[in-house]
């Protein structure tokens, strides 16, 4: 539904098998719509204006929700709302424009981010955030989803900002606000499958396939017949978020379960379309996909035979510094656990790059060879990587301080793209567990029995909290305790510190790889990183070691940062104390040295 600027509105709507169409709206009647080619249905409506509410009536009969609802106030089985979507984007000033490989991302959850659980618990955030020093929020989606407690990967309306977090007006007030503080805003988005509950796509046209399945639902239809019409509501929907909410970039939910077989991928179209948003407004938008084939294609141009997208997570070197850290070995952690894998994904972005995997029990990943640094977000948690294990531990419980700035600092010191996932700045030990508020009895009982099974690999003793309890969203809440607690003050500095020399050291901004080379020393405890102006001392024993480094501390080198000094928490007072009588550095267990040449 458009606003119109004479007064009115303009509607169009999709559905191929219905004979005739109409829109309902709340105290003004019945308005028919005129079928036209290809599917479509359209009219105009006139004495329409925000805030009217309204349902589409296919064939006489059948009454659903706006597939492209905006707004849906009452929930997802309700009736749609009108938003004056030009008033919104009056409402947002441009956003900073920066070019994604200098970001330092934050992913958030709005609903457990503050105890207020919306978009204006956020904006109080904001002063916090800057000083944090990142330049990106990343917002788990906030399409409509049933019911208030989701992470958001359950929406149904991917036009229509979730109710209970504020709406339309909150979302573009908190992009706004952003904006002004120089922090760009990243969506998370979700164009493999809907939610089952409230999804009332099927009523209106063939939105999904059978030809293909996915873990979460089934495929949504961009390949089979009737889907020009899908490819061309995703597209619109990406188009949205970027031109009206002035929202800077997307990051694109499970790629690799966005099945298309066709001539040309609904990716690299997707892709085709930002960039002719970007051309057309003089704004730099961005993609960044979720993928884990460890498939380079994604992120390679289209006229190279690629998808298009800006950059990719790059989940093994999670999993790589994970398995290190913890000694866990289950699941996906089976095929991680040395130093090496660390040291692999340092040079390679990808540490199965066509290489065998025990996990998989076959060959699996392609190469990243000359694909700079800036085409991969690292992390050392992610909402994922918390979520998805049974009792939904973050770094913060399952390791020690100094395990905790070392984690830090190796994803800081990376050739990539950093993001922190909410709270891990402080060492946050809430859990971040997998919620819902379902309606649907059978859904919730399906939903619980499925988390059992999904997750078998990384379930111990127990059973896992139930998804549907208020108690589960209650206790996932991040706790802000910092106050009064000295090691998650020190631990909040020390993030502060590395957030400022990767936004602001040459050798640590994201980019070419060529000059950056790691390698396993003092037989895999122990990684040194070198680059022109730059070396990084890891230790990831209980024990400390030395190691030969040209100039130390006393020579040509400087220590920009140790993390077990004594500033940030560690045992070490004196540097000139590291260097022996050989020139070698003394690195304490567990912990990250940088030295500027």
């Amino acid at each position: 539904m458009t606003l119109l600027p004479e007064g009115g509105a303009s509607f169009l709507f999709w559905s191929p098998a219905a004979s005739k169409a109409a829109i309902e709206v709340e105290n003004k009647g019945l308005f028919q719509l005129d079928s036209k080619e290809h599917g479509y249905h359209e009219g105009l409506l006139a004495g329409i204006e925000a805030g009217d509410r309204y349902m589409v009536v296919i064939d006489g009969k059948t009454k659903i929700p706006d597939p492209v609802s905006l707004y849906q106030p009452e929930g997802v089985h309700s009736q749609s709302e009108v938003v004056d979507l030009s008033r919104i984007t009056r409402s947002v000033a441009a956003g900073p424009g920066r070019e994604v490989g200098g970001l330092v991302i934050y992913e958030l959850h709005t609903g457990t981010f503050t105890p207020e659980g919306s978009f204006e618990g956020i904006i109080k955030k904001l002063d916090y955030l800057s000083a944090l020093g990142i330049n990106a929020i990343e917002l788990m989606p906030v399409a409509q989803f049933p019911g208030t407690r989701n992470w958001g990967y359950d929406g149904v309306y991917p036009f229509a900002v979730q109710n209970s977090y504020g709406g339309p007006e909150k979302l573009a007030r908190l992009v706004n606000e952003c904006h002004k503080k120089d922090i760009a805003v990243i969506l998370d988005v979700v164009y493999n499958h809907l939610g089952p509950e409230g999804n009332y796509l099927p009523a209106a046209g063939p939105y999904f396939t059978g030809k293909y399945t996915t873990p979460w639902g089934s495929a949504l239809n961009f390949d089979d017949r009737w889907s020009h019409g899908v490819r061309r509501y995703f597209i619109e929907n990406a188009l949205m978020w970027l031109r009206d909410y002035g929202v800077d970039g997307l990051r694109l939910d499970a790629v690799h379960a966005i099945w298309d077989f066709g001539a040309r991928h609904f990716l690299a179209e997707l892709s085709d379309h930002v960039a002719g948003l970007n051309r057309l407004t003089g704004r730099n938008h961005f993609l960044i996909g979720e993928c884990d084939l460890n498939d380079s294609r994604y992120i390679t141009s289209a006229g190279e035979g690629g998808m298009g997208l800006d950059c990719q997570w790059c989940d093994e070197f999670h999993h790589a510094l994970h398995a290190r850290l913890t000694g866990e070995r289950q699941g996906y952690y089976s095929d991680f656990g040395t130093t090496s894998h660390l040291v692999d994904a340092y040079n390679n972005a990808y540490v199965y790059d066509g290489r065998y995997s025990e996990y998989r029990k076959r060959i699996f990943g392609s190469s990243a060879k000359g694909i700079p640094g800036d085409r991969f977000v690292v992390f050392t948690q992610n909402h994922d990587q918390a979520g998805n294990r049974m009792l939904g531990e973050r770094t913060g419980t399952l390791l020690g301080f100094e395990s905790l700035k070392l984690a830090a600092g190796v994803m800081f010191v990376s050739p990539f793209i950093p993001m922190l996932f909410m709270g891990e700045e402080y060492g946050e030990k809430n859990p971040f567990l997998y919620f819902t508020s379902h309606g649907d009895k059978d859904l919730i009982t399906a939903v619980r029995e499925g988390r059992k099974r999904e997750f078998a690999d990384f379930i111990g003793k127990g059973e896992p909290p139930d998804p549907q309890s208020p108690q589960t969203f209650k206790r996932s809440l991040l706790s802000w305790d910092i106050d009064g607690d000295d090691k998650k003050q020190k631990l909040l500095a020390f993030y502060k510190k590395m957030i400022e020399l990767k936004k602001t050291h040459p050798d640590l901004k994201p980019g070419g790889r060529d000059h950056v080379r790691a390698a396993e020393a003092a037989n895999g405890d122990m990684v040194v990183i070198r680059s022109a102006g730059l070396t990084v001392l890891i230790n990831f024993s209980v024990k400390s070691g030395n190691l030969p480094v040209a100039g130390g501390p006393s020579g040509s080198c400087n220590i920009l940062l140790y993390s077990a000094h004594q500033r940030w928490g560690g045992p070490v007072s004196e540097f000139a104390s590291l260097l022996d009588e050989k020139g070698s550095l003394m690195i304490e267990p567990q912990s990250i040295m940088i030295l500027s040449d």
